[in-house]
């Protein structure tokens, strides 16, 4: 990415709204050609017939996995390359950890992690061959910490940011960048985008219910704009070192050295009970 001023291919999943909206209009403003990959190609009907030379729309569901390196091989043929590939489609789930059930579970982990998954592997060997490439995956200040009604979501992007750190271990030294963006609260659709599980127990009517009530009523009130959160992506893709996390809003940052804080404030309250577990040689 760095020290390229050529036009870019961007692959982005859920182009048609949200932060993937925001990124197709950053990089089409930056010069660079988009594919939006969407589950219905009309959606982006308005972007494309803005930007003709720049804007082609793919369908892609990104839960068919089966349908993502068709795909991939198909961008590569027209284009000759993907440079950045942005995993962003997604949606909210609330739900207590027992009432989420393990269809709901698997349904989010495709959608947020097996799809991410399966595009990532699709890309990596056209990037690897070129020696370059940047690989954007929007996690979330819910996949460095949870809170009540919110472990599904949160387990999704924990192990979609345990993919990605492993994987800029492994792709650095090929030239490639890998960027976790954690955003907070922004103006998008995503609240608008939630599912609920089904079968509330009274039991958690304090804690899950309170997060249920922030997703149905927040919609349209988060202090966070996508257009300037996609100026920072873009700011960190063509930074001198591309970091491996960019936390997004003031709620984000906060939010996780909060929890950051906590994390030390266990390990040094339980520091000498973990270190005496060694065998007594």
């Amino acid at each position: 990415m760095r020290g390229n001023t050529m036009s870019k291919v961007w692959l982005i999943t859920g182009a048609n709204s949200g932060f993937g909206r925001a990124f197709t209009e950053a990089a089409v403003g930056a010069g660079d050609v988009v594919v939006a990959a969407v589950r219905r190609a009309a959606t982006v009907d308005d972007l494309i017939a803005a930007h003709p030379d720049q804007v082609e729309a793919v369908t892609l569901d990104v839960t068919d996995t089966e349908a993502i390196d068709r795909v991939v091989a198909d961008v590569v043929a027209r284009h000759g390359r993907i440079d950045v590939l942005v995993n962003n489609a997604g949606r909210t789930h609330v739900g207590s950890v027992e009432e989420n059930g393990d269809a709901e579970l698997r349904s989010l982990f495709d959608l947020h992690f097996f799809g991410p998954a399966a595009l990532t592997r699709a890309v990596l060997p056209h990037m690897r061959a070129r020696r370059s490439g940047a690989i954007v995956q929007l996690s979330s200040v819910g996949g460095q910490m949870s809170m009540a009604g919110f472990g599904a979501y949160s387990a999704t992007k924990f192990a979609l940011e345990g993919l990605s750190e492993a994987l800029q271990a492994e792709v650095k030294p090929l030239g490639i960048d890998v960027l976790i963006v954690e955003p907070g609260a922004f103006r998008t659709s995503l609240f608008g985008n939630h599912s609920l599980s089904e079968g509330e127990i009274a039991d958690y009517a304090e804690t899950v219910g309170a997060t249920r009530a922030y997703v149905e009523t927040g919609g349209g009130q988060q202090a966070g704009d996508p257009a300037k959160a996609a100026a920072a992506v873009l700011a960190a893709l063509n930074a001198e070192e591309t970091p491996l996390r960019l936390a997004l809003g003031g709620d984000s940052i906060d939010t996780i050295l909060s929890h950051l804080d906590q994390v030390r404030a266990d390990l040094t309250a339980w520091d000498k009970v973990g270190r005496e577990t060694t065998f007594d040689d």
